[in-house]
C-alpha cells in the first residue's frame, strides 16, 4: 500500500506534560530542542514584506502541494481585498509539525496555517489557537450546517471550536466490479456477514496466491474503523484506555478472523510491492484506503483493468444503518492566537471556504470539499467514484482528540500485528494494549487531576 503521511491529518505528534509541569514549563522544555528549527522561523518572518501604511499583509503556512497550489486561489482574494496581501509560506508535510510547533515557542506563529486534524488538540493544549466560535457566530457566509458533522467535529475541542475544515478524507472500500461479480454479487456488500460471505466466496473461486482483501497488518485504521462502527469509545474519559470494551472487542474479533481465515495476506506495507499493480492482477479484490488513490488507480493500473474497479462505502455491522462509519480526516485552517491581523486572516479563512474555492482546490489537488455545496460542481458530481466517498463522509467520526492519539494509535496496529501474527491471543492483545495506552496517558491524569494544563 502506498501511504500518504498526514493525508488524513493523522501525523506523528510528539507533545506530552511530565507530572509536574505546567504549559510554561512545557514551553522551556521545547526551547533547547528547538533552537535550530527556530532559525528558520526568524528566516520566514523577516521575509515578508511588512504591514505598508492603509495595508495589511497575511502570514499563511499551507502545507506539501497543497501549498504550493493554494497561491493560484490568491490573486482573486487580493483582487476582493485591495488592503489586503497574503505571503504564502509553503511547508513540507514532514517537517510541518515541527516547524509550527517552533513557531509557537518562538512566538513567531503565523495568522492563518493549514493543520492536520489531529494535531488541533496538541496545539489547543499548549494554547496556540484562536477560539473560532465568535467569528463563525458573526459570519455571513460560513456555518456549521454547510460541513459533514463528524469533519466539524474534529475541530471541537473541549467544547469549542479551533478550525473550519478545508478539505476531507476518509477511508472506503476499493473493490474489484468483475472479482465481486464472478463471486455473484452485484453490488458491494452492506453488512459484516454480507462481507465475509463475499471474501468467503471469492477465495474459494480465485485460488491460492489470490486474497479477497488487503489490510495492512502495520495500519491502525482499519480495526479502529471497525471499532467506531460499534460505537466503541476507544479512550475512556480521555485518561484510560477502552479496547477491552464489549463493543471493540467485537470489532477486534471480526478483524482478526478475517486473518484467521486466509482472507486477508498477513503483510504489512513495505511488505507489499506495487500495491496499484497488484490489484490490478487481481492479487487482491478489495481494499479499505482514501481518495488520494482514485487518481493513482486511473494512473498506475493497466488498461484493462480500469473499468473493472470501484469505490463503495465501508459496510455496516449486521443490524446497524448502512453505510458503515468511517474515520473523519483531512485538514483544516486554523487562526493564531498572537496574531494581530485577525480580522484580515477572517477573511481569507472565509474565502478560501467558499463553495466556489473549495471547487476549484479540488480541481487542482484533488483534494475533497469540506463544504457540501461545493461536492455540485460537475467535477465531483459527474465522476463515479467519487459518489461512494460523498455518501461516507456523512457517516464519519474523529478519532479521539486528545494529544496524545498518534502514540495510541500506533500502539493499535502493534498490538493488532501481535494478535495477527499469533504472537498473542486477542484478550492478551487487547489487554496489553490497554495497559500501553494507560501509561501514555498517566501525565494527562496527573495534570486533569490538578486542576488542568494550565495550572
Amino acid at each position: 500500500m502506498t501511504t500518504r503521511t498526514c493525508r488524513t491529518g493523522s501525523c506523528r505528534t510528539g507533545f506530552s506534560l511530565s507530572p509536574g509541569e505546567s504549559r510554561a514549563r512545557v514551553v522551556d522544555r521545547l526551547k533547547p530542542v528547538l533552537h535550530a528549527a527556530i532559525l528558520f522561523v526568524l528566516v520566514v518572518s523577516c521575509s515578508g514584506v511588512g504591514d505598508r501604511p492603509g495595508s495589511t499583509t497575511l502570514e499563511f503556512w499551507a502545507l506539501g502541494r497543497e501549498g504550493e497550489v493554494v497561491s493560484q486561489l490568491i490573486p482573486e482574494f487580493e483582487k476582493r481585498n485591495p488592503g489586503i496581501k497574503v505571503n504564502v509560506q509553503q511547508i513540507p508535510w514532514t517537517a510541518a509539525h515541527e516547524k509550527l510547533l517552533t513557531a509557537h515557542v518562538g512566538e513567531s506563529t503565523p495568522d492563518l496555517a493549514q493543520m492536520g486534524n489531529t494535531w488541533v488538540p496538541e496545539f489547543h493544549a499548549v494554547g496556540g489557537l484562536e477560539d473560532l466560535d465568535p467569528w463563525v457566530a458573526r459570519s455571513s457566509s460560513l456555518r456549521k450546517e454547510q460541513y459533514f458533522p463528524g469533519i466539524w467535529m474534529t475541530n471541537i475541542v473541549e467544547g469549542k471550536l479551533y478550525g473550519v475544515p478545508w478539505y476531507v478524507d476518509t477511508r472506503l472500500i476499493f473493490y474489484r466490479t468483475d472479482f465481486l461479480a464472478e463471486a455473484g454479487f452485484k453490488n458491494p456488500p452492506k453488512s459484516w456477514s454480507e462481507w465475509m460471505r463475499a471474501m468467503e466466496v471469492i477465495a474459494a473461486k480465485r485460488g491460492k496466491g489470490h486474497y479477497p482483501v488487503l489490510l495492512p497488518t502495520n495500519e491502525w485504521t482499519q480495526p479502529v474503523i471497525l471499532g467506531v462502527q460499534q460505537q466503541a469509545p476507544l479512550v475512556r474519559d480521555g485518561k484510560f484506555g477502552a479496547f477491552q470494551d464489549p463493543r471493540f472487542a467485537t470489532a477486534f474479533a471480526f478483524y482478526l478472523e478475517i486473518f484467521k481465515k486466509g482472507y486477508a495476506p498477513v503483510l504489512s506495507n513495505t511488505q507489499v510491492a506495487n500495491v496499484h499493480q497488484q490489484f490490478g492482477r487481481g492479487d487482491f479484490s478489495m481494499y479499505i484506503t482514501g481518495p488520494w488513490n482514485i487518481g493513482e488507480f486511473r494512473r498506475r493500473l493497466p488498461a484493462e483493468a480500469q473499468d473493472k474497479w470501484m469505490t463503495a462505502p465501508m459496510p455496516a455491522p449486521d443490524g446497524t444503518a448502512y453505510p458503515g462509519a468511517s474515520l473523519a480526516g483531512g485538514a483544516s485552517l486554523v487562526m493564531f492566537r498572537r496574531s494581530e491581523r485577525k480580522e484580515a486572516a477572517w477573511k481569507l479563512l472565509e474565502f478560501l471556504s467558499e463553495p466556489v474555492q473549495q471547487a476549484r482546490f479540488y480541481e487542482l489537488t484533488g483534494d475533497l470539499p469540506a463544504r457540501r455545496e461545493a461536492w455540485d460542481a460537475p467535477a465531483l458530481a459527474n465522476d463515479p467514484p467519487i459518489a461512494a466517498f460523498r455518501m461516507q463522509l456523512e457517516n464519519v467520526v474523529p478519532t479521539p482528540q486528545i494529544p496524545e492519539w498518534e502514540q495510541i494509535a500506533t500502539s493499535v496496529w502493534e498490538h493488532a500485528e501481535s494478535a495477527i501474527r499469533g504472537q498473542s491471543t486477542q484478550k492478551q492483545a487487547l489487554a496489553s494494549l490497554d495497559r500501553k495506552t494507560n501509561q501514555i496517558l498517566e501525565k494527562r491524569r496527573w495534570v486533569l487531576a490538578r486542576g488542568g494544563e494550565n495550572q
